[in-house]
């Protein structure tokens, strides 16, 4: 083959996890992604879940963290959203495979006579199943170079078929193929320095699969040292240079720079082969600079349902709405500092609710089910009552609807049918379509998901901070507004400033200025389509909001 045509072929970055989970594939893959995108190649990412799950969107979100969703309404791994914010692209269906997934195509091939009858084996059939699928997606996304996650770490019994993937991948096309281990170096307390004993097992258990892998990315507390980077490399047979410091930072946004110091884009350039190009960060590194150098703070107090996990508290499950805040907090110059509130804990004394005053602004994400329910519809009156900006998502809008027939219609007995299906005043009812789905138990990738257009009023607030006609945005729900309530809300003062092109489904719910600072709620998700250098508009507005709050 030519040196011409060499080049042109699509280059497989694989990143795999060593030590333990949680150290950071997804921004790493996302770094990488970044920096090969910023010296001009057209990048793809893509996620391996080693679950038998065939989605995510049956998860619990406390075990799994968030579910996201993406434009063609695919539920997925949160990772899928942080190669999107670093990335600034919408991915698909085809950037992301689980376990059950591919097991489950294989078995149809099997039972529609695709394999002509031969033996269907585990090995070779269900990596070369993985190997179509990465390879179906590149051709789409007619991409450059794709970043290809493993979920889990080396040595599980779960991923073990996606790294054979690899090493089939890399026989092939050896050229083509370089592969990534995020490894854990941790420095005990008691000890007092670091150890790379833990990496150097990892690497070697990847080698016990058959694979080396050409670039060490080292997390830890602190920065590596020579002394370790030396180490590291003696040890699990790599370069010196290819042994990458990543160090816990205060955002991870500084990522993609950080790996820079390290030179790591002209590294993964001269091991694909590909030729260096100019480096194009500069817009990055000044969003990067401007959340470091600012010096006001906005205090926004989140109200959910999903943080408590045992004694710990786990934020991924609202992380697309944590990073969303980030972003436009970064857009209007000021810090964020987040404080999760337990809804239940409203539930069990109402005076606690006076601790809201303290914050500049309130959001309540989206969920499911009634526990914590009757706590966020408290929390909601209290902003509403005492002119505390307000942003709900989801279910935040439709318990806002609810609290709103409730305590300005005098709708006492108003309810949603999810938390209440029996209750006389359904105000916020199931979508006729999704009725036969929960009679047959049928739960999985049956919601209203992903894009869907809605209509926007020209003079209210989601109108002027949107500044356009009619927008797009991700959905996933059930439950919708319904109908028959729609012109009694109105009446008593609460505006639908979006709707569905067709005026059935309402999609925002908004107070005018005039009554409240802001008071604004989506059906939709819209952090599901906000990034660093492009922040969601109506986080942008409610922050703003929430800035002018405090200076008041």
């Amino acid at each position: 083959m030519s040196k011409k045509n060499t080049r042109n072929r699509t280059k497989y970055i694989f990143v795999v996890g060593g030590v333990m989970s949680g150290v950071g594939k997804g921004i790493t893959v996302s770094s990488i992604g970044k920096i090969l995108q910023a010296r001009g190649f057209n990048v793809t990412a893509f996620k391996i879940d080693p679950y038998i799950n065939v989605d995510a969107g049956t998860m619990n979100p406390t075990e799994h963290g968030e579910v996201f969703v993406l434009k063609d309404g695919y539920e997925t791994d949160q990772d899928m959203g942080n190669y999107e914010r670093f990335l600034g692209v919408e991915l698909d269906r085809d950037n992301y495979m689980t376990t059950g997934l591919v097991y489950k195509s294989v078995i149809e091939k099997e039972r529609n006579l695709e394999y002509r009858g031969r033996c269907v084996q585990v090995v070779p059939d269900i990596p070369r199943e993985v190997i179509r699928r990465i390879k179906s997606s590149v051709a789409k996304h007619a991409a450059d170079i794709a970043i290809i996650e493993i979920g889990g770490t080396v040595g599980e019994y779960e991923n073990i078929l996606f790294l054979e993937a690899v090493r089939m991948m890399k026989i092939e096309n050896p050229a083509d193929v370089i592969t990534a281990i995020v490894s854990y170096v941790p420095t005990p307390s008691k000890v007092g320095e670091m150890k790379t004993k833990p990496t150097q097992h990892a690497v070697r258990t990847l080698n016990g699969t058959g694979i080396q892998p050409d670039i060490i990315v080292a997390r830890a507390d602190r920065p590596l040292d020579e002394k370790r980077k030396e180490k590291i490399a003696t040890f699990c047979n790599v370069h010196t240079e290819d042994v990458i410091s990543a160090p816990d930072v205060e955002s991870i946004y500084q990522v993609p720079l950080n790996f820079e110091k390290d030179n790591l884009s002209d590294i993964l350039l001269k091991k694909l082969g590909l030729s260096s190009r100019k480096r194009g960060l500069a817009d990055w590194e000044k969003r990067v600079k401007r959340i470091r150098n600012a010096k006001e703070t906005v205090k926004i107090g989140v109200v959910g349902k999903y943080f408590k996990t045992g004694d710990f508290v786990l934020s991924d499950a609202y992380i697309s709405v944590i990073e969303a805040l980030k972003h436009a907090a970064c857009e209007i110059g000021k810090s964020l500092e987040l404080t999760w509130i337990d809804s239940t804990d409203f539930e069990e004394k109402q005076s606690d609710l006076k601790t809201l005053k303290q914050y500049d602004g309130v959001l309540i994400p989206g969920g499911f089910g009634s526990r914590g329910i009757e706590g966020k519809i408290a929390a909601i009156r209290f902003c509403r009552e005492n002119k505390i900006p307000y942003f709900g998502l989801c279910y935040g809008m439709q318990l806002a609807v609810v609290e709103y027939a409730r305590n300005v219609l005098g709708i006492k007995d108003a309810h949603t049918v999810e938390a209440d299906p029996k209750t006389k005043n359904p105000v916020v009812d199931i979508m006729p379509e999704q009725k036969e789905n929960l009679r047959q138990k049928n739960y999985g990738a049956t919601m209203r998901l992903g894009h869907y257009e809605a209509v926007l009023a020209p003079n209210s607030l989601a109108g002027k901070a949107y500044a356009r006609k009619t927008v797009l945005e991700r959905h996933r729900h059930r439950y919708e507004v319904n109908p028959e309530y729609v012109e009694q809300l109105k009446e008593a003062g609460l505006v639908f400033s979006a709707t569905s092109p067709n005026g059935v489904l309402m999609e925002i719910a908004e107070l005018p200025v005039k009554k409240h600072p802001f008071f604004l709620a989506t059906q939709f998700h819209p952090e599901f389509q906000s990034s660093l250098i492009a922040p969601h508009p109506l986080f942008v507005a409610f922050l703003k909001a929430s800035a002018g709050k405090k200076k008041q």
